[in-house]
Parts: structure tokens; C-alpha cells; sequence
């Protein structure tokens, strides 16, 4: 076994005379399957093709990086990374971040702002006839007219704004293959724009039945009410299974975005992590030191993918979709067996879930029903009964990976649902079977505010559902004994959030005994609900007016309450509530 050559040493070594598909990546190259590049590179070579990566090449100098394998025989790739480059690069405060967790010894620098509009420059004018594909999140989010949060203003598609040939959004190892083979066989980049999943820049009308034809660009640009009119379509087709094509108009150009493929099939994910993963980063690296984001992923197990929670601030159900797509237990057992095996492990799984860890094998119980059904969310406002959410398979999943003679540890990182737990499903048995077992002294979970209007807004479920959550958790621990902490993630600054909510959630965190670790200022990020909120002050949804915090002081006030346990903080927070007329609260918070 090889990793994918990253240097022109390695093609020789190789025997290759000139390579097949170039990725070019903002991220450093780490061969595991929870990282995109590798993916993408490992579908590819499993199909017969030879890949090359170039990781984080420098934009800066004579672009030497880029040139360094050549042109391919079919077709650049090139995404930004795991994360979009912007909210990898600054705060909430737009300030400059130091640090990047996907770089070797955290280093912040090697990639760009907008690193896959930089990318897809440069690669054109080096090699202006060979197609470019984009892919990845930052530019699944931006395959339409989207809001900017760090210049702040309208954005047309990213399509519009590089000389991309196609994008590619969501998940797209199934994908990449099938447009590798068309390439292959002779086919036109143009043949590529009838696949799924794929968006476009055309200078002809199209002329496609059924499609849905959004504002213009530019009738965005003049009206905010038409760009959230334009996001309750994009939304509810994204949440479709069998949806629509989505065009709009740019200038003189359309902007096509196919529909979404179908669902990957258990055997086709089985398929992709079960791909020959080195489940190490090159060795390139290793006088640099660790790489942040696979060290804290190392001796974890991802065993789905989508989310159908629905909420109003996240990006997984636009990019990874809202139908879960869950791995057989033995294709994450025979993972398991690789993790056990790797040098530096000593016992502990770090985490055995997805974006949500009780979601695995939740689905409809009739499909067809699935395939009519546009809710942004299967559990908000309301359980759809459609919805099978038995959490046995978890259950006994988790004994099965406990059970392995060299597994001392399993302890769940990702996200639960309390809002999945009903008196029929397991969930309060599945709550209990991780608190007694899968704990490693704190557990987290994200009721993100206390306001039921704000949590209606941020499509989350009453406070009184995280209370409730609580008193199960604490009672459990009493009855085995154990002193764990249940840690709550909060959000200030969601549209729809005052001052005096965030005040109330101070008050209620003084009351249960709360001082906050894991809380955020909201970011807004491209093709969200919560983002289109902030940017027109218009919920898409009702299209009736919202209150939005968007000055970065009001952002700050809000941000301020999270911390009313800190002494030095007070005659700021005193300030920001008697200036707002919300002094009543000073007392309830023990502010003099």
C-alpha cells in the first residue's frame, strides 16, 4: 500500500508517465476516509485511475505547486478542504484566526481566503484547456446567489465568479467516478451538465421541464425580499429526495443546479469507507508536527452520514443530506479492527457516531412517502410518523464495539438527540447505555438557547426538553454513583435573539448552577435559513420581518451574558442591560 503521491518523486517511483486526476486541496493530505480528499482520491484509484494530490500548494510565488505534475489526462479537482476557508480562517468577530486544524503543527497561512476561487484561477491560466471541477463545502454552499458575511454583501454563484467548468455539491465519491469514466470515454465537459448533483454556468436559456427559475442575481442585489423568497425554494429542494432543477439568472448567464442523486445505498458507503486508507497524514509532515484535526479523529469511527434535525444555523442537511445513510455493522467492525491495530492505541474509541450519534439506521418506514416529503426536518416542530427511530441498532452496535478484547473505552463525541427520545423508541434506554458506559466524565449536548421563540427560529425543542434531559442524567449518575457533568452549547446573536433572551439564559444558568464553557457568537455561513435571516431580516419561512443582532457591539453585549458569573465583566454587562432598559435583570443575575 501507497498513500496517493503528493510529490513528483513519488509519481516516478510509481511508474507513471503523466497522471489521470490532479485534486488540489486547501486542506494537508490525510488518507482517512473523514477527510474529502482522500475520499475522492481513493474512489478514483479503486475505478483504475492514477491520482495526484497537490495539498495547500503556495498561490503566493511562482505557483510552481501547481505546475509540478503537469496537466492531467482528465481533469483538475479542487476543493477548499473539510471546512469552508473563510470560517476556517475568522471569528465570529471577523477577527483573524492563528491557527488552522488542518495544517501540520496547527499552523495558520497555507491556504487562501476563498482558496477554491483562488485555486480554480490559477490552474486556468496554467492550463486554460484542461476542465476544473470544483467540489467540497465551500463550494457546495455558494452554488447559488449567496450572502457573504465577511464582506458583507450579496454574492453572486460561486460558478459566476471562477472559471469552473462544473461543480459538484454534496457527497461526490459516487459522482467523481461516473464524470472520471464519461471524460474517459471521450465524452464533452458539457455531457457531465446532464448528471445529478452537478451545477452549472450557461450562456444559453435553458429550456428544462419543471424547473424552478429563482430571482435573478440581480434582482437579489436590489431586493432582499426577493433573495429570501428565493431561499424557501432552494431549501425545499434540498430537502427533497425526487426534486426539481433550480436555475437563476446571472447578467447574461444562467446558473443550472441539477437535482440531488439518489441516496448512496448501504453497500455504496459500506464501499467508500471500506476503501485501502493509509488512516494516516503523508509522512511528508512529520517534522512539522500533528495535524489537529486528525489527531482529535484518529481513534474515532464515523458510522453515518446526514442529519435530519433541521436546524436553522446548520449546513450538514444542504451538503450531506437530510436521509440517513447508514454503514452495516461490518463495515464499521472491520474498521474497528484497523483502529485497534494502529500503533499509538491504547484502549480508547473516541467516538463511534455521525453528525448526530443516535441517528444510525433512523429512515422511513415507507420510502415512497420519503420520496413525496419536502419538511426541512423529521423531529421539528413535530415527530413525522413516518419516522423509525428505534435506537436498538445503536444499542447493540455500541456492545459490539465495547465487546472487542482490545477496546478498554467507547465514549460517544458526537451530538445527541435528546429531542429523539420517546417512550416507545429505546431512547431513554440508549441515554442510559451511554451515560453508564460511554461517558468520559462530561457529556455534551446543544440546547443552543433557553427562549422558545428562539428556538422556535433555530428549529431546536423547548428548554424544557434539555431540563427534563438534565434531571434524567443527574438521576442516573446518582443511582451509579458517578460525578459526571452534563455540558450545554449555547448560541448568542441567532436572528430572532434580543438582549433580554440572552438575559433570561444567564438567569437560567445562575439557577441550575451553570458557568459556561462551550458557547459561540452565531456566524452566519453561506445557504442556511439562519444566514438568510440575518442578511434580509426576513424569516424565509413566513416572510414576515425579524430582529437580527448584526452590529458587532449589539453581538458583543449578547456574547457578554454567557460569562455573568465573572466579577471583572460586570460594569460592562450593567452598562449593555440599564442601556437596553432591561435593568430588572441585574438583580436576578447578583449584579450591583
Amino acid at each position: 500500500m501507497h498513500f496517493l503521491p503528493i510529490t513528483l518523486e513519488e509519481v516516478k517511483r510509481l511508474g507513471w508517465s503523466e497522471v489521470d486526476v490532479i485534486i488540489v486541496s486547501g486542506d494537508a493530505y490525510v488518507d482517512h476516509p473523514s477527510f474529502g480528499t482522500a475520499v475522492i482520491g481513493r474512489s478514483l484509484e479503486a475505478a483504475g485511475y492514477r491520482v495526484a494530490i497537490i495539498p495547500q500548494p503556495n498561490w503566493r510565488d511562482d505557483l510552481r505547486d501547481f505546475r509540478k505534475f503537469g496537466a492531467p489526462r482528465l481533469f483538475f479537482c479542487v476543493t477548499s478542504g473539510c471546512m469552508d476557508s473563510m470560517v476556517n480562517h475568522y471569528t465570529a468577530a471577523r477577527r483573524l484566526r492563528h491557527d488552522d486544524a488542518y495544517t501540520p503543527g496547527g499552523e495558520s497561512g497555507f491556504r487562501p481566503d476563498r482558496a477554491t476561487y483562488v485555486y480554480s484561477r490559477i490552474l486556468k491560466q496554467q492550463y486554460p484547456n484542461v476542465p476544473v471541477l470544483i467540489g467540497g463545502i465551500e463550494a457546495s454552499m455558494r452554488r447559488l446567489a449567496h450572502y457573504d458575511y465577511w464582506d458583507d454583501k450579496l454574492f453572486p454563484s460561486i460558478l459566476a465568479d471562477t472559471p469552473a467548468d462544473i461543480l459538484t455539491y454534496g457527497m461526490g465519491e459516487k459522482l467523481i467516478v461516473k464524470m472520471a469514466q464519461m471524460i474517459d470515454c471521450g465524452e464533452s465537459i458539457e455531457s457531465l451538465q446532464q448528471l445529478p448533483q452537478q451545477a452549472y454556468i450557461t450562456d444559453k436559456k435553458p429550456q428544462i421541464e419543471g424547473a424552478i427559475w429563482l430571482h435573478s442575481f440581480e434582482e437579489c442585489q436590489k431586493s432582499k425580499r426577493k433573495h429570501a423568497e428565493n431561499f424557501h425554494h432552494i431549501e425545499k429542494e434540498s430537502n427533497k429526495i425526487i426534486a426539481s432543477t433550480l436555475i437563476q439568472p446571472h447578467g447574461n448567464k444562467w446558473v443550472v443546479v441539477n437535482p440531488p442523486d439518489m441516496p448512496f445505498t448501504q453497500d455504496e458507503i459500506d464501499a467508500s469507507f471500506d476503501l485501502p486508507y493509509l488512516r494516516q497524514p503523508h509522512p511528508k509532515y512529520k517534522k512539522r508536527g500533528p495535524i489537529p484535526a486528525f489527531e482529535m479523529i484518529k481513534h474515532s469511527i464515523n458510522s453515518h452520514r446526514g442529519c435530519f434535525g433541521g436546524c436553522s444555523f446548520c449546513t450538514i442537511s444542504a451538503h450531506q443530506g437530510k436521509q440517513i445513510v447508514s454503514r452495516s455493522e461490518e463495515s464499521i467492525l472491520k474498521e474497528l479492527e484497523l483502529v485497534v491495530s494502529m500503533p499509538d492505541f491504547h484502549g480508547t474509541i473516541s467516538d463511534l457516531g455521525g453528525p448526530s450519534a443516535n441517528m444510525y439506521r433512523m429512515q422511513g418506514k415507507d420510502k415512497e412517502l420519503c420520496k413525496k416529503c419536502s419538511r426541512y426536518s423529521c423531529i421539528q416542530p413535530n415527530h413525522c410518523a413516518n419516522l423509525q427511530s428505534d435506537h436498538s441498532h445503536i444499542v447493540d452496535l455500541y456492545k459490539k464495539v465495547s465487546s472487542h478484547p482490545k477496546v478498554k473505552h467507547l465514549f460517544i463525541g458526537s451530538g445527541i438527540r435528546y429531542d429523539l427520545f420517546t417512550e416507545r423508541n429505546g431512547g431513554f434506554r440508549y441515554f442510559k447505555e451511554v451515560v453508564l458506559h460511554h461517558v468520559s466524565g462530561r457529556l455534551k449536548v446543544a440546547p443552543e438557547h433557553t427562549s422558545s421563540e428562539v428556538l422556535k427560529i433555530m428549529r431546536k425543542p423547548s428548554f424544557d426538553l434539555f431540563i427534563r434531559t438534565k434531571r434524567d442524567f443527574d438521576e442516573i449518575c446518582r443511582q451509579a454513583g458517578l460525578r459526571y457533568q452534563l455540558i450545554p452549547y449555547f448560541i448568542s446573536s441567532h436572528p430572532g435573539c434580543r438582549l433580554s433572551d440572552m438575559a433570561d439564559l444567564a438567569v437560567q444558568m445562575k439557577k441550575l448552577g451553570y458557568r459556561l464553557e462551550q458557547v459561540q457568537d452565531f456566524t452566519p455561513t453561506p445557504m442556511t435559513l439562519a444566514t438568510e435571516m440575518y442578511y434580509t431580516g426576513i424569516n424565509p419561512e413566513t416572510m414576515q420581518p425579524i430582529y437580527v443582532a448584526t452590529h458587532p457591539n449589539e453581538k458583543k453585549e449578547q456574547n457578554l451574558l454567557f460569562f455573568y458569573y465573572k466579577r471583572e465583566l460586570h460594569p460592562a454587562i450593567k452598562q449593555a442591560l440599564v442601556k437596553s432598559h432591561n435593568q430588572h435583570y441585574l438583580a436576578k443575575l447578583g449584579i450591583r
